[in-house]
């Protein structure tokens, strides 16, 4: 019998709670804490160093790699499909061909005093670049011990 018409003839319906699942124990614990995302928009074709004869070394890359060696925590390059940057016009990626002048994103994470440390020392490779910084909180996942299981 459907359970409104079980209702209507005075049957009882299920308890809520008993028909839950049975509840998992916690056993993980989360802890935060405020970090910053710094984003950093350039082309692909940006370079540094000189022109050797296969090409200087892309910029996004020296940027990457000068971020590890400071100890920043998490380092990556976006592509981007279709948009623009620092006021400049509207590119894509072609079906054939991709466009070198296309923005890309590099987005460090890492405590603010060292993002901010990072472009004071490396102003000279960040110079009139588009860079962005938002707060963010990082959050590190631990098993708890045995004993500890609430």
């Amino acid at each position: 019998m459907p359970a409104r018409t079980a209702l209507l003839t005075g049957a009882r319906a299920p308890d809520p709670v008993s028909c839950r699942k049975p509840v998992m124990p916690n056993r993980f614990t989360v802890h935060h804490r405020d970090v910053g995302m710094l984003r950093i928009y350039l082309k692909p074709s940006d370079k540094i160093g000189p022109r050797r004869f296969w090409g200087a070394k892309p910029l996004y890359r020296e940027l990457i790699r000068t971020a590890k060696a400071d100890g920043i925590i998490n380092a990556v390059a976006q592509n981007t499909h279709y948009g623009f940057s620092n006021r400049g016009r509207i590119r894509e990626n072609g079906s054939e061909i991709a466009d070198p002048h296309l923005t890309i994103c590099v987005e460090l994470v890492g405590d603010r005093d060292q993002l901010d440390l990072f472009c004071r020392r490396h102003g000279d490779l960040l110079g009139n670049k588009v860079i962005v910084y938002k707060q963010l909180e990082h959050w590190t996942i631990t098993r708890k011990t045995e004993w500890n299981i609430s």
